[in-house]
């Protein structure tokens, strides 16, 4: 079935398919050598020279823009990943220095060589860009000052009358003054990433954003309580729903086409079809960290993260989380 479906990777606006290859496994390498050596890739859907490759007197050159964090998972473990790379596309490849930002540059004399060059290290860069820690999220407010006071008071009661049961304590409450809603979570690893982000929210708000909404505040409704696991014994995150007023779809459709957008750049994983919208106001992160839900996925259970979940069954009962406001 692997090979009928195989895994699809989107970079830079390009559909990638990762064939996986049955070889011997090597002991005491990094996994970006592991990853090299077990995977090859076949661009499908767009042509794989959609980039620009310059002819030159020596042959064919093409730049790729990436930061400088992702640097080592291109040389791979004593300079392995870039000599095979150079070895099995006959190219050379040139890499800024340690601690200095520019273009990662590719010369060859054959043209489908620099871009098979170029389509293994955006593949590299791409995988182990999914494993760094998040840096930023897209989000809406939700800390206006009727909510705070109607989630200050749920704090209050659940405290008052479930403080018995196992892991709840104040701690593993949201900060009131960070109510908001997810829309998704970035990896923005230099200014030149920050930039293109808020150029691409500021383009979204001028071709979507404003004609959804209207030019009008949307009145939305924060109102009930969900747990994001299994039992409700044992939960991590508990989280309120969060809908339009009116009943329409039109938060959760800027929601989406946002989504849409920022994954279609690259700037953005996509976890789900469509976004969830949720706040966050009880979570097991922020007994060790205040500041967890900055710096980790809004989904559960990625690696790294130790969690102590809570009883939440009878906070679920009491369903006294109804907060309306606008954002």
């Amino acid at each position: 079935m692997e090979v009928l479906r195989p895994t699809l990777i989107n970079i830079g606006g390009r559909i990638y398919r990762k064939n996986t290859i049955q070889e011997a496994a090597y002991q005491n390498e990094e996994e970006e050598d592991d990853f090299y050596r077990a995977e090859s890739v076949q661009c499908i859907d767009e042509p794989c020279d959609g980039f620009m490759i310059e002819e030159t007197e020596k042959g064919f050159q093409c730049s790729i823009n990436l930061p400088s964090q992702l640097f080592k998972y291109i040389i791979g473990k004593k300079g392995e990943t870039k000599k095979n790379l150079e070895s099995d596309t006959r190219t050379s490849i040139s890499i800024p220095r340690q601690g200095m930002e520019g273009d990662i540059v590719i010369t060859g004399q054959n043209r489908n060589g620099v871009i098979s060059a170029r389509t293994r290290i955006e593949l590299l860069a791409e995988t182990f860009r999914k494993k760094q820690p998040f840096t930023h999220f897209l989000s809406f407010a939700l800390n206006y000052p009727e909510i705070q006071e109607r989630f200050l008071q749920f704090k209050e009661e659940v405290l008052s009358k479930c403080s018995k049961d196992h892991g709840i304590e104040s701690s593993i409450f949201q900060n009131p003054a960070k109510l908001h809603l997810t829309i998704g979570t970035l990896v923005l690893l230099n200014e030149n990433e920050v930039t293109q982000a808020c150029q691409l929210l500021q383009s979204c708000k001028e071709e979507f954003l404003d004609k959804i909404a209207a030019g009008k505040p949307m009145e939305v409704e924060v109102c009930g309580v969900e747990y994001m696991n299994d039992d409700p014994a044992m939960v991590d995150v508990l989280y309120a729903k969060v809908q339009m007023k009116d009943g329409s779809e039109r938060l959760q459709l800027i929601a989406d086409r946002l989504m849409q957008r920022f994954v279609s750049s690259g700037l953005m994983l996509k976890d789900w079809d469509r976004v969830k919208l949720h706040a966050t106001v009880m979570n097991t992160l922020f007994r060790r960290d205040p500041l967890a839900e900055e710096r980790s996925t809004i989904s559960p259970g990625r690696p790294g993260q130790r969690r102590e979940s809570f009883d939440a069954r009878n906070v679920l009962k009491m369903g006294i989380l109804g907060i309306k406001g606008v954002a």
